[in-house]
Order: C-alpha cells, then structure tokens, then sequence
C-alpha cells in the first residue's frame, strides 16, 4: 500500500478491513473491542493500543507491521540506518557456507569482546555502530567457529545473531529478526549452552506476543523453562529463570489471566531477591528493578491504568541501567500518563525516553501512537510537541 502523508495505524486497520471486506461494526464484532474505539482509532482520535493492533492483525490475517507501518524507511534513510540493512541480510544468509577464505580471524578472546561489544552498543542504542559493526564480525567469528569450533566460539556467534534480532526488532524489521533466531538457535545448538537455548525461547515467545498469538508464546516460555532445567544451579540460571516468568507475566496480561500474572511476577520477584540487579547476565537487565517495570506493563496491558501509573511513579531506574530498557520504560510511562489524562507528564516522559535512546524511540511504533494521541487531545499544540511529532515524521 503506497504511504501518504497523513497515514496512521488507524487508516491503515481501515484500509486492511475494506480489502477483508469487514465494515467496521463487521470487525467490531470479532474483535474485543467496541464498536466506537475503532471508529476512534480510525479516524485518529484514539491511538491504537499494541494489543488492538495486534488482535485486529490476527483478525484481518496480515502482519502486525502492515498497521504499524514498519519499517519507518523514510527516518531510517535520513539516520543513515537503511543502507545498514542488506549487509546484515547478507551476514545472515551466508552461515552455512562454512569458512571464508578470504577473513583472518582475530583470536578467540577478542571474538569474544567484539561479540560483548555488539551487545553493549544495543543496550546503549547506539544502533547506527551496532548495524555498521555487526555484518563483519559475523563473518569473522562463522569462520572461526568452521575452522577451530568451541563451545564458547559458537556461543559468542550465537550471541551475534541475538543482536542482529535485537538490532531488526528496534528498527522495524521483524522479518529479518525472526530468522535472526534461527541463527540463533543453530549457533546456541553447537554450543551446547541450555541458558543461551532458554534466553532464545524467551525472544520467540516475544515475537508471538507481539503479533497476539499468546498461547503460542506461552507454550514456548514453558519450552525455555524446560531447557533451563539441564542447567546446573547458578546465578545466572535464576537470572534466566526469572526474566522467563517476566516474560510470562506480559503474554499473561495481554490474556488479561489477572491470577495468572500475579503468580508470575511473585516468582519473577522470588528469583529478583535471590539474584539482585543482574544486569550482567546476558544482557537481560533481571532484578528487581525490571520485575518494577513488568508489573507497571502488565497492568497497562491489563488497562488498569489507575495502577499502572501508581506504580510507574515509584519506579527508581538505577543509574547504570541499560538505557534502551530505561527508555523503554519512559514511553510506557507516557503512554499510561497521557490515558490518566496527564499530558504534559506524558510529553515529559517521552522527551525523556528520547533524550535517553533517540534512535530507538524514533523507531517506536507506541512512542509514535502515544505522539500522536497526544498532537490530537493537546488544544494548542507545545512547540516541543510538534518537534517531536516532526521528528518521528508524523
């Protein structure tokens, strides 16, 4: 579908529906949502909410970023961030064509580092590095695990194709980022590391929650359960472990199984008080401090608003959090302030998610819903509102 320059989530569910041949009390009836939210969320006038769209999606059998509109490729291109994409197609295309001739690889342990690198590039968003970087290192550790494998070469490359999953989520490509899980998987194999299969169960069952398939998503969260249980008992296990039944919690919520999220998040906790802030532990950012930021999510999912934000006010994000989690959190807290009626709050925290992780909040699909709910209620629109929308290109 060709983009014009007034296209929204909402005309796109409306454009979706006709080509279904749903009138919109026809999709009304098979969505749980009424009749007037849609008419609302077509026009405009209401942001669509991650769960409608995903629930619509489901409905109308197209993908989730049919209606988000993602790829943003017109930001992407002006950040110098669409050029990026083929070479890491290409990285992933070529893992079964064994050693390259042509590369050298550095030892081991520099691998390793470059792997660590990529990782922490991501948590600082630094998405720009992380994408110029990634293809050729890649490259250079496939070689190195074809001509001298190890356990801990191929479990460095599996944590590659876990960053160019990360990488592809946060800039829209979901195509890409599911086969970087494949990758992932086939790397993590040869390793031999039940910790690194588990954390890759837990970011498919993300995949399937975000396109509202969430039996789906349970049952692979219970498939990472299962792998963690060969793992000996460790901090990091727990770690693992605890951002599983985190995971849990949010597909529990978008079920809205009220009983069922308490119980996950109480576990979640358990685990949080046994390990502390993890944030060392494969890059998951576990601890108490993200368990905080799961109940705020879950209620929002659960449109307990009034909670969520009772909640969100007394999170304390540590300084060295990793910012593409702090500012993350700062545009669901947006998203709950703006449904409390608490606009210029909202506007506040998302200049926060912004001045933390720039790039990764422009290429938010809720930061650009929660934007644009926002241009609609404000009456006259603050010049740092209209900055903001101009920016994300709205």
């Amino acid at each position: 579908m060709p983009l014009t320059e007034g296209e929204h989530t909402g005309n796109r569910i409306a454009y979706h529906r006709k080509r279904a041949g749903l009138t919109q009390r026809g999709l009304a009836q098979k969505i749980p949502y009424s009749y007037s939210l849609l008419t609302q969320v077509e026009s405009g006038h209401k942001p669509a909410s991650p769960d409608l769209v995903a629930t619509v999606a489901k409905v109308l059998c197209v993908d989730v970023t049919s209606l988000t509109g993602q790829p943003y490729v017109t930001e992407l291109q002006q950040d110098r961030l669409a050029e990026l994409v083929r070479p890491i197609r290409e990285a992933l295309d070529l893992y079964d064509l064994g050693a390259d001739p042509a590369i050298t690889p550095r030892p081991t342990p520099q691998l390793v580092a470059a792997a660590e690198n990529l990782c922490r590039l991501v948590r600082a968003t630094k998405l720009h590095d992380a994408a110029l970087e990634l293809p050729d290192v890649i490259a250079e550790i496939t070689t190195a695990a074809y001509r001298a494998p190890s356990s801990e070469i191929w479990a460095a490359l599996s944590s590659t194709y876990r960053t160019a999953h990360d990488l592809t989520v946060k800039l829209g490509y979901y195509d890409l980022s599911t086969v970087a899980l494949d990758r992932m998987d086939w790397a993590a194999s040869r390793a031999s590391d039940p910790l690194l299969a588990a954390v890759r169960q837990y970011m498919r069952a993300l995949v399937y929650f975000r396109e509202g398939e969430y039996t789906i998503g349970q049952r692979l969260i219970m498939a990472g359960q299962d792998t963690l249980s060969r793992a000996h008992a460790s901090r990091e296990r727990f770690a693992v472990a605890g951002q599983l039944h985190l995971g849990a919690s949010i597909i529990a919520a978008r079920a809205h199984d009220h009983s069922e999220v308490t119980a996950q998040l109480a576990e979640a906790r358990a685990y949080a008080s046994r390990v502390g802030e993890a944030s060392d532990v494969l890059w998951l950012s576990f601890g108490p401090t993200n368990v905080r930021v799961h109940a705020v999510s879950a209620h929002i999912e659960m449109g307990e608003f009034g909670e969520a934000l009772r909640q969100a006010d007394e999170v304390r994000i540590p300084n060295d959090w990793a910012v593409s989690r702090a500012s993350h959190f700062y545009v669901d807290r947006a998203r709950v302030q703006m449904e409390a009626g608490r606009t210029e709050a909202a506007l506040k925290s998302l200049i926060t998610a912004r001045r933390l992780a720039p790039q990764q909040t422009r290429y938010h699909a809720g930061a650009r819903e929660t934007i644009r709910g926002l241009v609609h209620l404000a009456r006259r629109t603050p010049d740092t509102l209209d900055h903001l929308a101009a920016w994300v290109g709205l």
